[in-house]
């Protein structure tokens, strides 16, 4: 069955199967409320589903036998600190091809370890797909994994299965659980990768503004490309202690001082303040370049000319990812959209899914 779903005009040409791309990556679709436990395990019983808890008051539409994951079709209201949730508004009208299968995952025992996994149906005896994890913005601080529910079914066309997910948030959780959600969440993925018939030796991170602070650190804590084959970020905020020197300035923007205060509340300290070594230590630990070594992923890293995360935040961690012999990629784009906003650029999508599609081809990365 084919459905006729509603999309914006400044997105039309590039929409396949999105009604709404969510705008800045501090900007997404409220959060559903999640449930008020999980299961005891996040692994698979034998010849079973991996656990699945919905959050509540998810639609159920979807794919027969799915939990479509949660997230409003229709334009929100802005942020309380005036941000807009970045919904397309309804303009012009498209056919998709049928939504891709849908379920809600926990992959661990907290409520925010929550991931929506998107793939659709293969013939027996088929090859496996090549994977990808999303991971959202939102300074750390709030955000959800179904803002990224449109762009995951649009990459489920171009053959990936598609996973988005949520992680702990500050202040209830500080520095590094974010990233140990993110490692978690990517090793619910491989683990449970027959179950989608995905390959979990070709996997991807795509991440926005903090998100692609996450997709950056596991592109490079460890040996990078051991975990993932290739990092996608947008507007990546790779350095918190330069996200807190700009939020400082005199001509810092709203959106930069409230990011310097999130890196406060991310770290449980202000780097420019205490001397305390515990928060040194902390905010070089988040600052990805600090990992950046031989054999890290290579890496894919746009901001806009106006981007409120200033593109050197992405030439740092480029420099030291070639320095180590990484290739890393940075492009600069027209206009002053932020994150998930720079998808409505004619040439974001077409140019993400290339550099994808070239990094998880069968064969050696």
């Amino acid at each position: 069955m084919r459905k006729v779903l509603v999309c914006g005009a400044a997105f039309a040409a590039t929409c396949v199967s999105a009604v709404a791309v969510p705008g800045g990556a501090q900007a997404t679709s409220p959060a559903p409320t999640p449930p008020a436990s999980a299961p005891a395990s996040p692994s698979v019983p034998p010849g079973g589903e991996p656990g699945t808890t919905p959050p509540e008051g998810a639609p159920t539409t979807g794919a027969p036998g799915s939990q479509e994951p949660s997230t409003s079709a229709t334009s929100q209201p802005a942020r309380p600190d005036g941000e807009t949730d970045g919904t397309v508004s309804a303009e012009a009208v498209m056919v998709t091809p049928e939504l891709p299968r849908a379920r809600t995952y926990a992959y661990g025992k907290d409520r925010a370890q929550r991931v929506d996994v998107y793939w659709r149906k293969t013939e027996p005896g088929a090859a496996p797909r090549p994977a990808v994890l999303i991971l959202h913005g939102g300074y750390w601080l709030h955000g959800d994994k179904g803002g990224w529910k449109y762009f995951a079914r649009r990459l489920t066309e171009e053959g990936f299965v598609v996973l988005s997910a949520n992680y702990r948030l500050a202040p209830r959780a500080q520095w590094p659980a974010q990233r140990d959600d993110a490692v978690s969440a990517l090793a619910f993925l491989k683990d449970n990768a027959a179950r989608w018939n995905l390959d979990p030796r070709r996997v991807a991170v795509v991440g926005a503004s903090s998100g692609g602070h996450l997709a950056t650190q596991l592109g490079t804590f460890g040996t990078g490309s051991a975990q993932v084959r290739g990092v996608v970020a947008l507007s990546p905020v790779t350095s918190p202690s330069l996200a807190y020197h700009d939020g400082g300035k005199p001509a810092a923007t709203p959106s930069q001082r409230k990011l310097r205060r999130a890196v406060t509340e991310l770290l449980n300290c202000a780097p420019g303040v205490s001397v305390d070594e515990e928060c040194l230590a902390k905010l070089e630990d988040a600052n990805s370049a600090s990992h950046a070594s031989t054999g890290d992923a290579p890496m894919l890293l746009m901001h806009t000319a106006g981007d409120f995360v200033p593109i050197s935040h992405s030439n740092a961690l480029a420099g030291a990812l070639r320095a180590a012999g990484v290739p890393a990629t940075v492009r600069s784009l027209e206009g002053d959209m932020h994150a998930s906003g720079l998808l409505a650029g004619d040439k974001t999508y077409p140019t993400l899914v290339t550099w994808l599609k070239e990094r998880l081809k069968p064969g050696p990365g």
